[in-house]
Protein backbone atom coordinates (compact mmCIF):
# COMPACT_ATOMS: atom_id res chain seq x y z
CA UNK A 1 0.00 0.00 0.00
CA UNK A 2 1.19 3.60 -0.95
CA UNK A 3 0.28 6.78 1.01
CA UNK A 4 1.35 10.35 0.29
CA UNK A 5 3.23 11.61 2.67
CA UNK A 6 2.88 15.67 3.08
CA UNK A 7 7.03 15.13 4.65
CA UNK A 8 8.11 13.88 1.19
CA UNK A 9 5.35 15.14 -0.82
CA UNK A 10 5.50 11.87 -2.44
CA UNK A 11 4.04 8.56 -2.44
CA UNK A 12 5.77 6.21 -0.47
CA UNK A 13 5.23 2.16 0.61
CA UNK A 14 3.65 2.15 3.15
CA UNK A 15 6.04 -0.31 6.28
CA UNK A 16 5.12 -0.49 9.82
CA UNK A 17 6.90 -0.06 12.68
CA UNK A 18 6.06 -3.16 13.80
CA UNK A 19 5.25 -6.29 11.26
CA UNK A 20 1.06 -6.29 11.67
CA UNK A 21 0.22 -3.36 13.24
CA UNK A 22 -0.55 0.49 12.96
CA UNK A 23 -0.34 2.97 15.43
CA UNK A 24 -2.33 6.13 14.07
CA UNK A 25 -3.31 9.64 15.47
CA UNK A 26 -5.50 11.83 14.57
CA UNK A 27 -6.41 15.46 15.47
CA UNK A 28 -10.01 15.48 16.45
CA UNK A 29 -11.96 18.83 17.22
CA UNK A 30 -12.31 21.23 20.13
CA UNK A 31 -15.21 20.92 21.32
CA UNK A 32 -17.23 24.16 21.72
CA UNK A 33 -19.93 23.70 18.94
CA UNK A 34 -21.52 21.34 17.12
CA UNK A 35 -18.95 20.07 13.99
CA UNK A 36 -19.18 21.55 10.54
CA UNK A 37 -18.98 19.64 7.38
CA UNK A 38 -15.66 20.54 6.63
CA UNK A 39 -14.65 19.32 10.41
CA UNK A 40 -16.42 15.62 8.66
CA UNK A 41 -14.15 15.01 6.19
CA UNK A 42 -11.22 14.23 8.06
CA UNK A 43 -13.39 12.65 11.05
CA UNK A 44 -14.75 9.97 7.67
CA UNK A 45 -11.83 9.62 5.55
CA UNK A 46 -9.88 8.44 8.53
CA UNK A 47 -12.24 6.21 9.42
CA UNK A 48 -12.14 4.01 6.33
CA UNK A 49 -8.57 3.96 6.53
CA UNK A 50 -8.61 2.46 9.94
CA UNK A 51 -10.88 0.33 8.42
CA UNK A 52 -9.23 -0.57 4.70
CA UNK A 53 -6.10 -1.12 7.27
CA UNK A 54 -7.88 -3.47 9.64
CA UNK A 55 -9.33 -5.14 6.61
CA UNK A 56 -5.98 -6.14 4.93
CA UNK A 57 -5.15 -7.74 8.10
CA UNK A 58 -3.70 -5.17 10.65
CA UNK A 59 -4.49 -4.58 14.10
CA UNK A 60 -4.95 -0.69 14.16
CA UNK A 61 -4.93 1.29 17.37
CA UNK A 62 -6.73 4.52 16.61
CA UNK A 63 -6.20 7.56 18.94
CA UNK A 64 -8.29 10.82 18.10
CA UNK A 65 -8.45 13.29 20.91
CA UNK A 66 -10.67 16.18 22.03
CA UNK A 67 -9.10 19.87 23.01
CA UNK A 68 -11.84 20.11 25.68
CA UNK A 69 -9.66 23.44 27.35
CA UNK A 70 -9.31 26.42 24.89
CA UNK A 71 -10.14 29.99 24.36
CA UNK A 72 -13.26 29.07 22.27
CA UNK A 73 -14.35 26.79 24.91
CA UNK A 74 -14.07 29.44 27.65
CA UNK A 75 -15.75 32.50 25.57
CA UNK A 76 -18.76 29.72 24.77
CA UNK A 77 -18.52 29.32 28.39
CA UNK A 78 -18.86 32.63 29.21
CA UNK A 79 -22.06 33.43 25.92
CA UNK A 80 -23.93 30.25 27.84
CA UNK A 81 -22.97 31.19 31.45
CA UNK A 82 -22.08 27.79 32.27
CA UNK A 83 -18.78 26.31 33.16
CA UNK A 84 -16.14 25.44 30.32
CA UNK A 85 -16.11 21.59 31.45
CA UNK A 86 -19.87 21.67 31.05
CA UNK A 87 -19.56 23.04 27.55
CA UNK A 88 -16.63 20.42 26.66
CA UNK A 89 -18.91 17.49 27.81
CA UNK A 90 -22.39 18.85 25.64
CA UNK A 91 -20.48 19.31 22.64
CA UNK A 92 -18.50 15.81 22.71
CA UNK A 93 -21.81 14.23 23.78
CA UNK A 94 -22.88 15.93 20.55
CA UNK A 95 -19.94 14.84 18.70
CA UNK A 96 -20.70 11.25 19.07
CA UNK A 97 -24.02 11.74 18.07
CA UNK A 98 -22.90 12.93 14.51
CA UNK A 99 -20.43 10.48 13.99
CA UNK A 100 -22.79 7.55 14.79
CA UNK A 101 -24.80 9.13 12.20
CA UNK A 102 -21.85 9.39 9.70
CA UNK A 103 -21.26 5.79 10.23
CA UNK A 104 -17.63 6.30 12.17
CA UNK A 105 -16.68 4.14 14.77
CA UNK A 106 -15.18 5.15 17.97
CA UNK A 107 -10.99 5.60 17.98
CA UNK A 108 -9.52 3.09 19.95
CA UNK A 109 -8.94 6.12 22.70
CA UNK A 110 -10.41 9.44 22.75
CA UNK A 111 -8.31 11.49 25.24
CA UNK A 112 -9.30 14.96 26.60
CA UNK A 113 -6.75 17.32 26.91
CA UNK A 114 -7.79 17.72 30.72
CA UNK A 115 -7.25 13.92 31.42
CA UNK A 116 -3.33 14.45 30.49
CA UNK A 117 -1.88 17.62 32.37
CA UNK A 118 0.25 15.34 34.13
CA UNK A 119 1.90 13.99 31.08
CA UNK A 120 1.70 17.55 29.68
CA UNK A 121 3.96 18.98 32.68
CA UNK A 122 6.13 16.39 32.46
CA UNK A 123 7.05 16.97 28.68
CA UNK A 124 6.92 20.76 28.92
CA UNK A 125 9.73 20.51 32.25
CA UNK A 126 11.67 18.20 29.54
CA UNK A 127 11.92 20.65 26.76
CA UNK A 128 12.95 23.22 29.54
CA UNK A 129 15.68 21.00 30.63
CA UNK A 130 16.96 20.41 26.83
CA UNK A 131 17.18 24.36 26.09
CA UNK A 132 13.82 24.47 23.93
CA UNK A 133 11.80 25.85 26.34
CA UNK A 134 11.92 28.59 28.83
CA UNK A 135 9.52 30.48 31.27
CA UNK A 136 8.11 33.92 31.36
CA UNK A 137 5.83 35.38 33.50
CA UNK A 138 4.01 32.47 34.27
CA UNK A 139 3.90 31.31 30.39
CA UNK A 140 6.28 28.72 28.74
CA UNK A 141 7.40 28.96 25.33
CA UNK A 142 8.90 26.87 23.07
CA UNK A 143 12.26 28.17 21.28
CA UNK A 144 11.32 27.78 17.74
CA UNK A 145 15.22 28.45 16.20
CA UNK A 146 16.64 26.26 18.13
CA UNK A 147 15.06 23.24 16.54
CA UNK A 148 17.23 23.40 13.47
CA UNK A 149 14.77 21.69 11.38
CA UNK A 150 11.34 23.87 11.84
CA UNK A 151 9.49 24.15 8.71
CA UNK A 152 10.07 20.81 7.14
CA UNK A 153 6.48 19.78 6.97
CA UNK A 154 5.20 22.73 5.53
CA UNK A 155 8.31 23.26 3.39
CA UNK A 156 8.41 27.15 4.13
CA UNK A 157 11.94 28.18 4.71
CA UNK A 158 12.75 29.00 8.61
CA UNK A 159 13.29 33.05 6.62
CA UNK A 160 9.73 33.28 5.28
CA UNK A 161 8.54 31.69 8.70
CA UNK A 162 10.06 34.28 10.60
CA UNK A 163 8.94 37.14 7.88
CA UNK A 164 5.35 35.53 8.59
CA UNK A 165 5.68 35.82 12.08
CA UNK A 166 3.42 38.18 14.33
CA UNK A 167 5.10 40.62 16.33
CA UNK A 168 3.48 42.61 19.21
CA UNK A 169 5.30 45.18 21.17
CA UNK A 170 4.31 43.71 24.45
CA UNK A 171 5.31 40.01 23.68
CA UNK A 172 7.24 38.74 26.57
CA UNK A 173 8.81 35.83 24.44
CA UNK A 174 11.89 35.94 23.29
CA UNK A 175 11.49 35.51 19.27
CA UNK A 176 7.98 36.19 17.75
CA UNK A 177 8.08 32.67 16.54
CA UNK A 178 8.23 31.06 19.73
CA UNK A 179 4.85 29.48 20.73
CA UNK A 180 2.91 28.17 23.81
CA UNK A 181 3.14 25.36 25.52
CA UNK A 182 1.59 26.79 29.04
CA UNK A 183 -0.38 29.33 29.83
CA UNK A 184 -0.30 31.24 32.86
CA UNK A 185 -3.47 31.50 34.46
CA UNK A 186 -6.00 34.42 33.79
CA UNK A 187 -8.82 35.51 36.50
CA UNK A 188 -12.56 33.20 35.44
CA UNK A 189 -10.45 30.78 33.20
CA UNK A 190 -9.82 27.07 34.32
CA UNK A 191 -6.34 26.48 35.28
CA UNK A 192 -3.83 23.21 36.65
CA UNK A 193 -1.04 23.94 39.37
CA UNK A 194 2.35 23.67 37.64
CA UNK A 195 6.16 24.17 38.51
CA UNK A 196 5.29 27.73 36.35
CA UNK A 197 2.10 28.72 38.48
CA UNK A 198 -1.49 27.95 38.06
CA UNK A 199 -1.95 27.82 33.94
CA UNK A 200 -3.54 25.44 31.08
CA UNK A 201 -1.66 23.69 28.46
CA UNK A 202 -1.29 25.07 25.03
CA UNK A 203 -2.96 23.68 21.78
CA UNK A 204 0.20 22.20 20.02
CA UNK A 205 1.25 20.18 23.39
CA UNK A 206 -1.96 18.65 24.18
CA UNK A 207 -1.12 16.38 21.02
CA UNK A 208 1.96 15.57 21.51
CA UNK A 209 1.79 14.46 24.94
CA UNK A 210 -1.47 12.39 24.48
CA UNK A 211 0.49 10.54 21.31
CA UNK A 212 3.45 9.87 23.15
CA UNK A 213 1.43 8.26 25.81
CA UNK A 214 -0.94 6.29 23.95
CA UNK A 215 1.29 5.29 20.79
CA UNK A 216 4.97 5.83 21.66
CA UNK A 217 7.54 8.03 20.75
CA UNK A 218 7.53 6.85 17.03
CA UNK A 219 3.98 6.70 15.50
CA UNK A 220 2.81 5.54 11.60
CA UNK A 221 0.47 7.93 10.56
CA UNK A 222 -0.27 11.20 11.91
CA UNK A 223 -3.62 12.51 10.18
CA UNK A 224 -5.70 15.50 9.77
CA UNK A 225 -6.78 18.44 7.94
CA UNK A 226 -4.48 20.25 5.86
CA UNK A 227 -5.29 23.20 7.73
CA UNK A 228 -3.27 21.69 10.53
CA UNK A 229 -0.04 20.71 8.53
CA UNK A 230 1.14 24.24 9.86
CA UNK A 231 1.43 25.27 12.35
CA UNK A 232 -0.48 22.34 14.57
CA UNK A 233 1.99 19.57 13.23
CA UNK A 234 4.95 21.77 12.57
CA UNK A 235 4.89 22.40 15.93
CA UNK A 236 3.88 19.12 17.38
CA UNK A 237 7.55 17.78 15.75
CA UNK A 238 9.42 20.32 16.82
CA UNK A 239 7.56 19.49 20.46
CA UNK A 240 8.24 15.83 20.05
CA UNK A 241 11.36 15.33 18.18
CA UNK A 242 13.36 17.53 20.84
CA UNK A 243 11.89 15.95 23.98
CA UNK A 244 11.83 12.14 22.75
CA UNK A 245 15.14 12.77 20.45
CA UNK A 246 13.52 10.64 17.90
CA UNK A 247 11.77 10.73 14.73
CA UNK A 248 7.62 11.71 15.48
CA UNK A 249 6.03 10.26 12.93
CA UNK A 250 7.06 8.10 9.36
CA UNK A 251 3.94 9.53 7.37
CA UNK A 252 2.00 12.01 7.25
CA UNK A 253 -1.62 12.46 6.20
CA UNK A 254 -3.48 15.61 5.16
CA UNK A 255 -7.23 15.45 3.46
CA UNK A 256 -7.90 18.95 1.38
CA UNK A 257 -10.50 21.40 2.18
CA UNK A 258 -14.23 21.76 1.87
CA UNK A 259 -15.05 25.09 0.27
CA UNK A 260 -18.42 27.14 -0.45
CA UNK A 261 -18.04 29.25 -3.30
CA UNK A 262 -14.51 28.70 -3.29
CA UNK A 263 -13.30 29.83 -0.33
CA UNK A 264 -12.44 27.22 2.62
CA UNK A 265 -15.41 26.37 4.94
CA UNK A 266 -14.58 26.99 8.65
CA UNK A 267 -16.54 28.45 11.78
CA UNK A 268 -14.27 31.25 11.83
CA UNK A 269 -15.06 32.48 8.13
CA UNK A 270 -18.65 31.78 9.51
CA UNK A 271 -19.24 30.13 5.61
CA UNK A 272 -20.13 26.22 7.47
CA UNK A 273 -23.10 24.27 7.86
CA UNK A 274 -23.00 21.75 10.56
CA UNK A 275 -23.15 18.33 9.89
CA UNK A 276 -26.81 18.32 12.02
CA UNK A 277 -27.89 20.48 9.50
CA UNK A 278 -26.96 18.65 6.26
CA UNK A 279 -28.44 15.72 7.71
CA UNK A 280 -31.31 16.60 8.32
CA UNK A 281 -31.77 17.57 4.50
CA UNK A 282 -30.02 15.30 3.27
CA UNK A 283 -29.16 11.75 5.38
CA UNK A 284 -25.62 11.19 7.23
CA UNK A 285 -25.20 8.32 4.90
CA UNK A 286 -25.41 10.85 1.84
CA UNK A 287 -22.37 12.79 3.75
CA UNK A 288 -20.34 10.16 3.98
CA UNK A 289 -21.10 8.87 0.33
CA UNK A 290 -20.19 12.48 -0.57
CA UNK A 291 -16.79 12.95 0.54
CA UNK A 292 -15.78 9.17 -0.25
CA UNK A 293 -16.60 9.89 -4.24
CA UNK A 294 -13.47 11.84 -4.37
CA UNK A 295 -9.87 11.41 -3.46
CA UNK A 296 -8.97 12.35 0.18
CA UNK A 297 -6.58 14.61 -0.56
CA UNK A 298 -8.45 16.49 -3.66
CA UNK A 299 -10.52 19.94 -3.03
CA UNK A 300 -14.36 19.50 -2.50
CA UNK A 301 -17.34 22.32 -2.89
CA UNK A 302 -19.99 21.97 -1.18
CA UNK A 303 -22.90 22.06 -2.94
CA UNK A 304 -26.39 21.31 -2.84
CA UNK A 305 -26.19 19.89 -6.84
CA UNK A 306 -23.35 17.55 -5.50
CA UNK A 307 -24.81 16.57 -2.45
CA UNK A 308 -27.92 15.60 -4.72
CA UNK A 309 -25.82 13.34 -6.94
CA UNK A 310 -24.13 11.76 -3.85
CA UNK A 311 -27.66 10.49 -2.67
CA UNK A 312 -28.94 9.30 -6.09
CA UNK A 313 -25.54 7.51 -6.21
CA UNK A 314 -26.62 5.69 -2.84
CA UNK A 315 -29.82 5.28 -3.29
CA UNK A 316 -28.53 3.06 -6.51
CA UNK A 317 -26.57 1.38 -4.39
CA UNK A 318 -29.26 0.67 -2.02
CA UNK A 319 -31.58 -0.69 -4.87
CA UNK A 320 -29.35 -2.94 -6.04
CA UNK A 321 -28.59 -4.73 -2.46
CA UNK A 322 -32.39 -4.87 -2.11
CA UNK A 323 -33.02 -6.17 -5.47
CA UNK A 324 -30.04 -9.31 -4.60
CA UNK A 325 -31.04 -9.67 -1.06
CA UNK A 326 -34.71 -10.26 -2.45
CA UNK A 327 -33.64 -12.60 -4.56
CA UNK A 328 -31.31 -14.39 -1.98
CA UNK A 329 -34.41 -14.96 -0.02
CA UNK A 330 -36.90 -15.81 -2.43
CA UNK A 331 -34.84 -17.39 -5.62
CA UNK A 332 -35.05 -20.00 -7.31
CA UNK A 333 -33.47 -22.89 -5.19
CA UNK A 334 -31.02 -25.63 -7.02
CA UNK A 335 -27.41 -25.22 -8.15
CA UNK A 336 -26.23 -22.74 -10.27
CA UNK A 337 -25.89 -22.81 -14.47
CA UNK A 338 -22.62 -23.15 -16.07
CA UNK A 339 -23.37 -19.22 -17.36
CA UNK A 340 -24.08 -18.50 -13.65
CA UNK A 341 -21.19 -20.34 -12.29
CA UNK A 342 -18.82 -18.26 -14.30
CA UNK A 343 -20.04 -14.99 -13.52
CA UNK A 344 -19.64 -15.91 -9.69
CA UNK A 345 -15.94 -17.41 -10.51
CA UNK A 346 -15.61 -14.00 -11.93
CA UNK A 347 -16.11 -12.09 -8.53
CA UNK A 348 -13.02 -12.09 -6.56
CA UNK A 349 -12.05 -9.66 -9.38
CA UNK A 350 -13.66 -6.87 -8.19
CA UNK A 351 -12.16 -7.00 -4.61
CA UNK A 352 -8.96 -7.62 -6.81
CA UNK A 353 -9.35 -4.09 -8.17
CA UNK A 354 -10.89 -2.21 -5.59
CA UNK A 355 -7.67 -3.59 -3.49
CA UNK A 356 -5.88 -2.15 -6.27
CA UNK A 357 -7.04 1.19 -6.05
CA UNK A 358 -7.18 1.65 -2.28
CA UNK A 359 -3.65 0.42 -2.52
CA UNK A 360 -2.56 3.39 -4.82
CA UNK A 361 -2.43 6.28 -2.07
CA UNK A 362 -6.04 5.41 -0.19
CA UNK A 363 -8.15 5.73 -3.78
CA UNK A 364 -11.99 5.53 -2.06
CA UNK A 365 -13.22 7.26 -5.32
CA UNK A 366 -11.31 4.36 -7.62
CA UNK A 367 -12.55 2.30 -5.04
CA UNK A 368 -16.50 3.14 -5.27
CA UNK A 369 -16.06 3.25 -8.87
CA UNK A 370 -15.40 -0.53 -8.87
CA UNK A 371 -18.50 -1.40 -6.55
CA UNK A 372 -20.86 0.30 -9.22
CA UNK A 373 -19.35 -1.73 -11.58
CA UNK A 374 -19.97 -4.47 -9.56
CA UNK A 375 -23.55 -3.04 -9.19
CA UNK A 376 -24.12 -2.74 -12.84
CA UNK A 377 -22.84 -6.60 -13.38
CA UNK A 378 -25.25 -7.88 -9.82
CA UNK A 379 -28.53 -5.89 -11.52
CA UNK A 380 -27.91 -7.38 -15.10
CA UNK A 381 -26.93 -11.25 -14.03
CA UNK A 382 -29.94 -10.82 -11.40
CA UNK A 383 -32.20 -9.47 -13.87
CA UNK A 384 -31.25 -12.67 -16.49
CA UNK A 385 -34.63 -14.24 -18.39
CA UNK A 386 -33.66 -17.96 -16.83
CA UNK A 387 -34.59 -17.36 -13.41
CA UNK A 388 -31.28 -16.71 -10.97
CA UNK A 389 -31.03 -18.81 -8.07
CA UNK A 390 -30.73 -17.61 -4.70
CA UNK A 391 -27.22 -19.39 -4.44
CA UNK A 392 -25.66 -17.06 -7.24
CA UNK A 393 -27.49 -13.58 -5.44
CA UNK A 394 -25.58 -14.77 -2.23
CA UNK A 395 -22.63 -14.90 -4.38
CA UNK A 396 -23.21 -11.54 -5.50
CA UNK A 397 -24.59 -9.94 -2.15
CA UNK A 398 -20.98 -11.51 -0.08
CA UNK A 399 -18.23 -9.36 -2.37
CA UNK A 400 -21.29 -6.65 -2.36
CA UNK A 401 -21.01 -6.56 1.27
CA UNK A 402 -17.54 -7.09 1.93
CA UNK A 403 -16.56 -3.90 -0.50
CA UNK A 404 -18.86 -1.46 1.07
CA UNK A 405 -18.64 -2.81 4.51
CA UNK A 406 -14.74 -1.43 3.96
CA UNK A 407 -16.08 2.06 2.63
CA UNK A 408 -18.73 1.92 5.49
CA UNK A 409 -21.69 2.78 3.61
CA UNK A 410 -25.07 1.75 3.60
CA UNK A 411 -25.22 1.37 7.80
CA UNK A 412 -28.19 3.16 8.40
CA UNK A 413 -30.75 0.39 8.64
CA UNK A 414 -31.12 0.75 12.73
CA UNK A 415 -34.06 -0.62 14.78
CA UNK A 416 -36.91 1.91 13.38
CA UNK A 417 -36.06 0.46 9.70
CA UNK A 418 -36.47 -3.08 11.13
CA UNK A 419 -39.62 -2.60 12.48
CA UNK A 420 -40.95 -0.21 9.33
CA UNK A 421 -39.64 -3.44 7.53
CA UNK A 422 -41.80 -5.91 9.61
CA UNK A 423 -44.64 -4.11 9.57
CA UNK A 424 -44.60 -3.69 5.30
CA UNK A 425 -44.38 -7.88 5.29
CA UNK A 426 -46.84 -8.80 7.30
CA UNK A 427 -48.97 -6.24 5.14
CA UNK A 428 -47.87 -7.69 2.26
CA UNK A 429 -48.96 -11.26 4.09
CA UNK A 430 -51.95 -9.94 4.85
CA UNK A 431 -52.67 -8.66 1.29
CA UNK A 432 -51.56 -12.16 -0.06
CA UNK A 433 -54.01 -13.81 1.94
CA UNK A 434 -56.80 -11.96 0.86
CA UNK A 435 -56.53 -12.34 -2.51
CA UNK A 436 -56.06 -15.91 -2.02
CA UNK A 437 -59.62 -15.52 -0.61
CA UNK A 438 -60.67 -13.61 -3.29
CA UNK A 439 -61.45 -10.76 -0.50
CA UNK A 440 -60.71 -7.87 -2.93
CA UNK A 441 -61.69 -5.31 -0.96
CA UNK A 442 -59.56 -5.82 2.29
CA UNK A 443 -56.73 -6.91 -0.59
CA UNK A 444 -57.13 -2.85 -1.77
CA UNK A 445 -57.41 -1.63 1.47
CA UNK A 446 -54.30 -2.81 2.71
CA UNK A 447 -52.39 -1.85 -0.74
CA UNK A 448 -53.94 2.10 -0.32
CA UNK A 449 -52.39 1.29 3.47
CA UNK A 450 -48.82 0.57 1.95
CA UNK A 451 -49.05 3.27 -0.77
CA UNK A 452 -50.02 5.81 2.31
CA UNK A 453 -47.11 4.66 3.81
CA UNK A 454 -44.36 5.54 1.27
CA UNK A 455 -44.51 1.84 0.02
CA UNK A 456 -44.66 0.54 -3.88
CA UNK A 457 -45.16 -2.64 -4.50
CA UNK A 458 -43.50 -5.01 -7.71
CA UNK A 459 -44.70 -8.14 -8.59
CA UNK A 460 -42.15 -10.46 -9.95
CA UNK A 461 -41.45 -14.60 -10.83
CA UNK A 462 -39.81 -14.54 -7.43
CA UNK A 463 -42.95 -12.89 -5.58
CA UNK A 464 -43.81 -9.64 -4.14
CA UNK A 465 -41.13 -7.35 -3.83
CA UNK A 466 -41.56 -3.51 -2.18
CA UNK A 467 -39.50 -0.09 -1.85
CA UNK A 468 -39.97 2.90 0.22
CA UNK A 469 -40.38 5.71 -0.91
Amino acid sequence: MKLFNTMTMQKEEFVPIEAGKVKMYACGPTVYNYIHVGNARPIIMFDVLRRYFEYRGYDVTFVQNFTDVDDKIINRANEEGITSGEVAEKYIKEYFTDARGLGVREATVHPKATENIDGIIKMVETLIEKGYAYEANGDVYYRTLNFKDYGKLSHQPLEDLKAGARIDVADIKENPMDFALWKAAKPGEPAWDSPWGKGRPGWHIECSAMSNRYLGKTIDIHCGGQDLAFPHHENEIAQSEAANGCKFVNYWVHNGFISIDNRKMSKSLGNFFTVREAAEKYGYETIRMFMLMSHYRSPLNYSPDILEQAKNALERIKTARENAAFIAENGADGEMTAEMRAKADNLPTYRERFIEAMDDDFNTADGIAVIFELVRDMNTALAAQNAPTKELAKAYLSIFDELTGVLGILYNSGEEDADFARKVESLIEARQNARKEKNWAEADRIRDQLKDMGVTLQDTPQGVKWKRA
